[in-house]
């Protein structure tokens, strides 16, 4: 029996060979190993990495050691390699006696992105369309705060709010910065009662990089992006120079001093320091008045503001943790405000009539005059914690728990109009990642909290709420290696005053060809507005404020689709760039300064509100080491005011962006210019005034021109540069300059610069 068995098994393996036979002949097996390419010679590997023959279905994935094996057919030769987190790389197989080692370099390496006419990228891998602002590009102009960090960007648009306090704000798409999630570090940071000033609250110098990203953003970051989001990453402990030393000055006062330090301990601990100080001077002979109006261009102003952050770099455990704390005063107003021989008060010759038997009396007598006056005082600290766990066999997975609280006080007064507010908020990110079967398939998923306290008081009024918001969230990603990405998330969030929030959210990115990427976007975002804090500039005027009914929260739609392709000309590389969006508001806190001049009024959107934008972009080097950037930007932006569909106020419907850079060898010259062409914006109605006190009902185009040169030496740099060198001002920006406590007093319509041409002057010095 047994030499049956042995007989009959032999017959098998015999039968087998023939039967398999051609597919020995045609097929070889290829094994290897992929690793992480992060530092050099490392053996990190990379289990659950996609391994697939290009053109093919045929693949398989890396095990816990980082290694595969993959049979070859004769037709497949070039091997794709891809990881979540990782630049993809494609190898060709010759030799499949060979044993492969593959590293694969992560993300944000100069392998991964699109670096094209100025210190700028747009990533390959990401799905959602992210532009990157670095150091270098924030150096080609003053870039004092965040507000001036976006003159050589064209994605980002800078707009004024009033004619007294000095306050830049952003827009995008064609609405204000209040529909923009600002972060600091995936951080909420810019938000609630800091929208009016808070941009000018992060020093250009801390900054080492920003993340612009159009219209509707992750899940995983909250509710509130609608427009879209603006990251700030600050200079990190581990990576950033030992020491920097940076100083400004301008021809109108202004002064600023920034240091940053950085202090490794070991291979895990790091500490950095950062320290800012700047003012506005407060001598009369520093108050300046170009229009001749009697009020101050620019506010008096002094801000002192400093974060020290600690980092840990283990195996298994990274976190940092710091606390920012920050003071900034602003005063403005008419100058005869700040003469200390009238401390807010003059005389005035007043008719009087004395009666029969005092003629003889003068028919005057001496009454008080009051000036007009503006202050704000702003005080706040934050407490900030971020840890991950890691997985180092299996670093696909991932761990992490955002943690931050603010407490912000502001207290203000603009002529009798006095405003108080404080806000104090909590949140809490908690968010895992991993991956189904492979890292085609990705997932994040986690909680969120979100407490907002406010307590705002106007004149006599005071305004108290608590937002208690939990949340949860899922995020899936599916991604065919160098062909198309799909994320589909989706976030339920219980607000304690609203309800459930639903927020969907879809990014879809589908290369064309390897130099051609289409990317498109939609989803929804929710929001509570704070009309006073966010319209602070029309609190300097004489207008009646007025809220209509139950004010309920903003609700949008943003749709969006982009083209990017690279290409080369005459041997040199050019990027092009188109973008198409539109927002739909479901809900909106309308804004009418157009009803009554002297009134501004909030209410509930009733009727349509949009805004469509387009952009095309062109960046390219036409000559060696000089880069050439332009855009234009159309915008159509609308609401609805008091039933009649109007353009939105102070949006220009047409824009143009023009920068130019050239830099000599090793940089040690560069030379920076940049223009913008402002199409004419729309005026809120003054038609119901006197004829003296009215104002056309578009303003006029106008072209501001910036301008800066570098030199550079081993640790030192000096700048010398130039803003709005047109000298282009709005003429007569307030109303009723002369009158500041008469019913046709407005300082808010302001449409372009009030404060003419500015030159500045600076010095960085480093030890890297």
């Amino acid at each position: 029996m047994n030499s049956i068995y042995k007989s009959y098994t032999k017959l098998i393996r015999i039968a087998a060979i023939f039967l398999l036979l051609p597919q020995l002949i045609n097929a070889q097996t290829i094994k290897g190993t992929v690793l992480d390419g992060s530092e050099p010679n490392t053996q990190i590997p990379l289990p659950g990495a996609n391994v697939y023959w290009l053109g093919t279905t045929q693949g398989t994935i890396t095990d816990s050691l980082g290694n595969f094996s993959l049979e070859q057919r004769d037709a497949a030769s070039n091997l794709v390699i891809s990881y979540v987190g990782f630049t993809g790389d494609t190898i060709q197989v010759n030799n499949t006696t060979q044993f492969y080692r593959i590293s694969l370099a992560p993300q944000g390496s100069l392998n991964e992105v699109v670096v094209k006419s100025s210190p700028t990228y747009i990533s390959r891998t990401e799905t959602a369309k992210i532009e990157t602002i670095t150091t270098k590009e924030l150096q080609k102009a003053a870039c004092c705060n965040l507000s001036e960090s976006f003159e050589t960007n064209a994605s980002v648009d800078v707009s004024y709010s009033d004619a007294v306090t000095g306050a830049k704000q952003v827009q995008m798409l064609g609405l204000d910065g209040t529909y923009v999630q600002i972060n600091s570090e995936n951080i909420p940071s810019i938000r609630g009662l800091s929208t009016t000033y808070g941009l000018s609250f992060v020093p250009g110098t801390w900054i080492s990089a920003i993340d612009v990203g159009k219209g509707a953003g992750s899940v995983v970051n909250g509710y509130e992006s609608i427009a879209g989001q603006i990251n700030v990453e600050l200079q990190k402990p581990e990576t950033s120079d030992r020491l920097l030393l940076n100083t400004y000055i301008n021809d109108m006062g202004r002064t600023e001093l920034n240091l940053t330090l950085a202090h490794p301990f070991n291979k895990k601990w790091s500490t950095g320091l950062l320290l800012h100080g700047s003012r506005m001077g407060d001598e009369l002979e520093s108050k300046m008045d170009r229009n001749k109006d009697g009020f101050l261009d620019l506010p008096m102003s002094k801000q002192y503001n400093v974060v020290n952050r600690w980092k840990y770099n283990g195996e298994r455990v990274q976190s940092q943790f710091g606390i920012k704390a920050l003071y900034d005063s602003r005063k403005g107003g008419q100058m005869n405000y700040y003469q200390p021989e009238h401390q807010e008060m003059d005389t005035i010759p007043v008719d009087m009539d004395h009666g029969p038997g005092h003629e003889d009396m003068p028919n005057y007598y001496l009454q008080k005059k009051p000036y007009y006056g503006t202050s704000t005082e702003t005080r706040r600290i934050e407490g900030f914690a971020k840890t991950a766990l890691l997985f180092p066999e299996t670093p696909y997975k991932g761990l992490g728990l955002i943690l931050s609280g603010i407490n912000h006080e502001q207290n203000s007064f603009f002529g009798y109009n006095t405003y108080n507010g404080k806000q104090q908020t909590v949140y809490a990110n908690l968010i895992y990642q991993t991956i189904i079967n492979n890292t085609n398939h990705g997932l994040k998923f986690g909680a969120s909290y979100l407490l907002d306290s406010y307590n705002e008081q106007y004149r006599d009024s005071t305004f108290a709420r608590t937002e208690s918001v939990p949340g949860v969230f899922g995020e899936y990603t599916y991604t065919i290696p160098e062909k198309f990405t799909a994320v589909v998330g989706l976030r339920t969030d219980f607000h304690n005053m609203y309800g459930p929030i639903v927020t969907p959210r879809v990014h879809l990115k589908y290369n064309l060809t390897p130099q051609t990427t289409l990317r498109a976007s939609a989803g929804s975002g929710f929001r509570v507005a704070n009309p006073i804090a966010e319209n602070t500039s029309v609190l300097i005027s004489s207008r009646q404020l007025l809220v209509k009914g139950q004010l309920e929260p903003e609700k949008a739609w943003n749709y969006g689709v982009n083209l990017t392709h690279e290409f080369t000309i005459l041997g040199k590389n050019g990027l092009l760039g188109v973008d198409l969006y539109r927002t739909d508001f479901i809900n909106q806190i309308i804004t009418d300064m157009d009803t009554d001049p002297r009134q501004i009024a909030f209410y509930n959107l009733d009727g349509k509100s949009y805004a469509n934008s387009a952009q095309v972009e062109l960046q390219y080097e036409p000559l060696k080491s000089l880069d050439v950037k332009m855009a234009y930007k159309y915008y159509d932006v609308k609401n609805t005011i008091n039933g009649e569909l109007l353009a939105r106020q102070f949006v220009s419907r047409n824009r143009f962006f023009l920068n130019l850079g050239y830099a000599t060898k090793f940089d040690k010259w560069k030379l920076d210019f940049t223009t913008q062409w402002h199409g004419a914006k729309r005026i809120p109605s003054t038609s119901a005034n006197e004829e003296v006190y009215r104002r056309d009902s578009y303003s006029p185009a106008y072209l501001l021109f910036n301008a800066q040169v570098t030199r550079a030496f081993k640790k030192w740099d000096i700048y010398l540069g130039g803003e709005n060198l047109g000298n282009f001002r709005q003429s007569n920006p307030i109303i009723a300059a002369d009158q500041p406590f008469g019913p046709n007093f407005d300082a808010s319509l302001i449409w372009g610069p009030v404060y003419g041409r500015m030159i500045y002057a600076g010095m960085r010095f480093k030890i890297k």
